[in-house]
């Protein structure tokens, strides 16, 4: 099946491609999205043709980020760019998505591309600080989801290594560049209001069997108290008189908790803007939104205040002088958020697998601050109601990015630029814990921090552009200089309180109760850029960068960039050459290749050993490593050079399709060395391995019909990549990326990044014997688990898949995008632990739970005989979810990630202009936008295989007891004046 589908994904593109050919021979009409000659923005604020281009670009108009009314304009990026993958979390309102470009290139960093804000970086943080398997921290949401996409005008995603090059060691995974509003001349005063409010719900859960109750081996519990079971292996559910949990009589039934958990979320987002011209060579953009998030838990908000002011200038003598001044604020304050791991503080975890048979809505009163948990379990704290009103976190975040730019003509061909940016945050944070009695040691506990952040970047440039240089040859040049500076300062305290429920930092009873944290860096560089064409049709482009990192030893702080690239417009060689026309099917061919070599850096304080001081016995003064990792000064920054071939063509000026290959080596990797512990340290950091992405790139978009009234567009991302593990080290044989216990995601030399390892099946491994491959089981018919680690697949997507219709009809718009990721495999803990409680329908077959014999063999003597012992349905999953580890045999619960869906539906209505006539109105727009609409497949019905565990790390491949997603719809009015 999944072969077919990926055929289906290939063959759909040519299929597609004839039927709007047919149509277009129709229709001499060309796609407004792809002039030949249009004039786009590229590394550093550079204009340059499109055609010009020798690398692959794409980029998003901001209405369409607009319209998908996604909260994280992270999330709006699925399925509109190739090659682009985002991982999300579902740890409640605003929680991160992190995204990767053609695979992963680093074994330790995040993978991320740079984030680029009007040419000013901005730093785009992901993930919770601490991705511990029992005790995880909140995840506070990535640095993306601070912008308002009510602000965005364009998103370019610039993937290859001749695109990012000039960005330098920050740009080795790529760069999206997000230009914002600018003032514009409008008709009327300019006003925009905009206000949109949306509900959400949990888009889906994992279905429960409902037929057997409470209770084991089929039998409902005696009595009630701290020792009850919590699993679901009892009696069938027959309506039979049972005692309940509280001592009263009643039907044994079954309830749907998830449902009566859970409740509907509610979205308002309120936005003004202002667009104008003021004068003849001013512009003004102002914007202001507020939104709120009230989450699918109760409690659970999140709001958000952006403000932002933008102006553009032009003055002096003949206008040579320019300015652009941009202050942006945002201030975000999340309450309540939901906290994942194997915890009673994990709401999603407790309501799920809780017994079938006891109602939740039995547990919501009575529950006050400081009280003591009521629950079925008594002396037990697992009630969620009680977390929710007794176990809280707040976290306020207030960020500033800020740019000014001035620029001088010194004629038509020449001028200077001076930019200046800074992106500042600062974020406090605080959980509280009140005293719950039964469920320490997470009662009675306090925490808080702050952590503040700066950015600053100084850039100077001089720009000459010339045509006709040299016959028919033509140039242009640009010289960079920049300075970036970062720093991080944190201080954060927490502990058990003394004096119960008295939340301050002075009553934490533990004797070093805080920490501190600082982080400075800095990075100069000079970098330039040359192109030169001949005639129009061929272009010819260079790139040369050179950084100086303060996180680097004074002999390898100095690295260099280099990139080159050609373009070759084929139909307009053709026509200046030979006087030759391609006719009217073919209007447009490009041929483009192009090399380049960037490279990600060490994060600071990575190169020589530190030391953080502590209170010893006595009072003593202990030093004490602060990592375990044993540094390396010798170490260089890593590089990662990229080869790319693409062709660009147009048929009928209608239909724009793009191929793209590329192979990409990542070299001198920075990894941490696994050491002997006897040695006093856990790992050694070096520069070594090699990974590979290669892959292709196809994007089409076309009008397939252009008439008066009725238009058809169709846009189509494919992309399929191969990442493979070249090397790594002499001797070492995995490199771990992350995982828990038994299970593992690892690189693995001549394998995929991601690779599955784990417990799995005890199997007959005798090629000669008959029952060769077959599960051994023990004397009681149960698997057995064989804990040396095993591969079981990888978690590495082969190809990625997003389709988007758009159709207009006067006035009347739709649009719905489909969307899918192909391949890669991931663990299931909610899988699991489902099939432990025996809440999974697998635990029911044919109505009933009859005991059934596996197919395996046992050991006899020196060989095996079939099996013929019967096992019940409780003890056969007890065994291979309790077996192997503390994640069961976790070959068992390794499933397929394909999954496509029904992405995004949107439905627009715009009043027609003859109704606004004689009115203060210029515009009226309203809109609905469902996000999340349908699971089309995946291979586990209820869990989202693009949800993980902890965007933090590099183990994506990583489900267990994640939030579910959620399904929102959203209504939208939009006013101009």
């Amino acid at each position: 099946m999944k072969r077919l589908l990926i055929q289906v994904g290939l063959l759909q593109i040519p299929l597609m491609l004839s039927t709007v050919m047919v149509n277009a021979q129709k229709k001499k009409d060309s796609i407004s999205t792809a002039k030949i000659d249009e004039v786009v923005i590229t590394a550093y604020g550079v204009k340059k043709e499109k055609k010009s281009l020798g690398y692959v670009y794409q980029d998003i108009k901001g209405t369409t980020l607009v319209d998908a009314r996604e909260n994280n304009i992270t999330n709006s990026l699925i399925g509109k760019v190739s090659g682009l993958e985002v991982v999300k979390s579902s740890a409640g309102p605003a929680a991160s998505s992190k995204i990767i470009l053609r695979g992963f290139n680093s074994l330790t960093g995040d993978n991320q591309p740079l984030i680029v804000v009007d040419g000013v970086p901005m730093v785009n943080f992901v993930g919770a600080s601490n991705n511990d398997f029992w005790n995880p921290s909140s995840d506070m949401g990535n640095g993306l989801s601070d912008i308002s996409p009510e602000d965005i005008e364009n998103v370019t995603v610039l993937k290859g290594g001749a695109a990012s090059a000039l960005y330098g060691s920050r740009a080795g995974n790529g760069v999206i560049l997000i230009t914002t509003k600018t003032g514009k001349s409008q008709k009327g005063i300019g006003i925009t209001i905009s206000e949109t409010v949306g509900f959400s719900s949990l888009m889906t859960t994992p279905t429960i069997q409902k037929s057997f109750g409470q209770g084991t081996a089929g039998v409902y519990p005696i009595s009630f108290g701290s020792n009850t079971t919590g699993l679901s292996w009892g009696p069938k559910i027959e309506g039979q008189t049972v005692t309940n949990w509280n001592g009263t009589q009643g039907p044994l039934r079954a309830y749907d908790n998830i449902s009566s958990f859970f409740q509907t979320g509610v979205t308002n987002t309120h936005s003004f803007t202002v667009s104008n011209k003021l004068g003849a060579s001013s512009n003004l953009f102002t914007s202001a939104s507020y939104m709120t998030d009230e989450g699918v838990v109760m409690d659970s908000k999140y709001n958000r205040l952006n403000l932002t002011s933008r102006a553009t200038s032009k003055f002096g003598r003949d206008n040579k002088w320019s300015t652009d001044v941009k202050i942006q604020f945002t201030n975000s304050k999340a309450n309540n958020r939901p906290v994942g791991g194997s915890n009673s503080g994990n709401y999603y975890s407790t309501v799920l697998l809780m017994p079938n048979t006891i109602n939740i809505n039995d547990f919501r009163n009575d529950q006050g601050k400081g009280s003591t948990p009521y629950w079925w379990q008594s002396g037990s704290g697992s009630n969620p109601f009680w977390f929710i009103n007794n176990v809280l976190n707040e976290d306020v975040r207030n960020r500033y990015m800020m740019n000014g730019s001035i620029k001088y003509e010194f004629n038509p061909w020449l001028n200077a630029e001076a930019k200046v940016g800074t992106d500042t945050y600062t974020t406090k944070y605080e959980s509280r814990a009140y005293d719950g009695g039964a469920i320490k040691p997470i009662a009675n506990t306090y925490s808080t921090g702050m952590d503040r952040f700066y950015e600053n970047t100084f850039i100077g440039s001089i720009n000459a552009h010339k045509d006709n240089l040299v016959g028919k040859w033509s140039g242009a040049m640009s010289v960079f200089g920049q300075i970036s500076q970062s720093k991080l300062t944190g201080v954060s305290a927490s502990g058990a309180l003394r004096v119960p429920n008295y939340f301050s930092v002075g009553n934490i009873s533990n004797a070093n109760p805080s920490s501190e944290r600082n982080s400075e860096s800095q990075i100069n560089s000079v970098f330039a850029s040359a192109d030169i064409n001949y005639d129009n049709f061929w272009f010819i482009s260079g790139t040369a960068r050179n950084d100086w990192s303060s996180t680097m030893s004074s002999d390898n702080r100095s690295y260099f960039y280099p990139s080159v690239s050609t373009s070759l417009v084929i139909t307009d060689m053709l026509k200046n050459l030979f006087n030759k026309d391609t006719g009217k099917i073919l209007t447009f061919a490009k041929l483009r290749a192009s090399y380049a070599v960037t490279g990600n850096g060490l994060p600071a304080y990575q190169l020589y050993n530190l030391y953080k001081l502590s209170t010893g016995a006595n009072s003593s003064i202990v030093g004490s490593n602060i990592s375990g990792t044993l540094f390396n000064s010798n170490v260089t920054a890593e590089l990662i050079k990229t080869k790319e071939f693409g062709v660009n063509l147009r048929f009928y000026n209608r239909v724009d399709l793009d191929f793209n290959y590329y192979d990409t080596h990542a070299t001198n990797q920075l990894i941490n060395l696994p050491m002997n512990p006897l040695s006093g340290w856990s790992s050694m950091k070096i520069n070594a391995g090699d990974i590979q992405n290669s892959g292709i790139e196809i994007v089409m978009n076309a009008d397939v019909v252009r008439a008066k009234d009725f238009k058809w567009n169709m846009l189509v991302n494919w992309s399929a990549n191969r990442n493979k593990i070249n090397d790594i080290y002499p001797g070492v044989t995995r490199y771990s990326l992350g995982g828990y216990d038994t299970l593992s995601f690892n690189a693995v030399p001549g394998g995929y990044y991601g690779s599955i390892f784990g417990s799995s099946y005890q199997r007959v491994e005798d090629a000669n014997s008959p029952y060769f491959g077959k599960i051994i089981l023990d004397a009681n018919g149960l698997p057995l688990a064989n804990t040396t680690p095993k591969l079981l697949g990888d978690q590495t997507p082969r190809g990625l898949l997003g389709i988007t219709q758009s159709f207009t009809y006067k006035n009347w718009g739709f649009s719905f995008q489909v969307d899918g990721r192909f391949g890669g495999e991931f663990y299931s803990g909610t899988q699991r632990a489902l099939l432990a409680s025996g809440l999974s329908p697998d635990t029911v077959v044919n109505g009933g739970r009859d005991s059934f014999v596996v197919d395996g063999v046992v050991a006899s003597g020196s060989g095996y005989t079939q099996n013929t012992v019967a096992v019940t349905p409780q003890n056969y999953w007890t065994a291979v979810t309790g077996r192997g580890g503390n994640l069961g045999i976790n070959e068992a619960f390794i499933y397929d990630a394909t999954n496509i869906r029904l992405r995004n539906v949107q439905l627009t209505f715009s009043l027609p202009k003859k109704f606004l006539e004689n009115t203060a109105l210029q515009s009226a727009k309203a809109s609905l936008a469902v996000n999340n609409v349908w699971m089309i497949k995946s291979a586990i019905k209820g869990i989202d295989p693009e949800a993980v565990y902890a965007v933090g790390t590099n183990a994506i491949g990583f489900e267990n007891m994640n939030f579910p997603s959620l399904r929102s719809f959203l209504f939208n009015i939009t006013l101009g004046f």
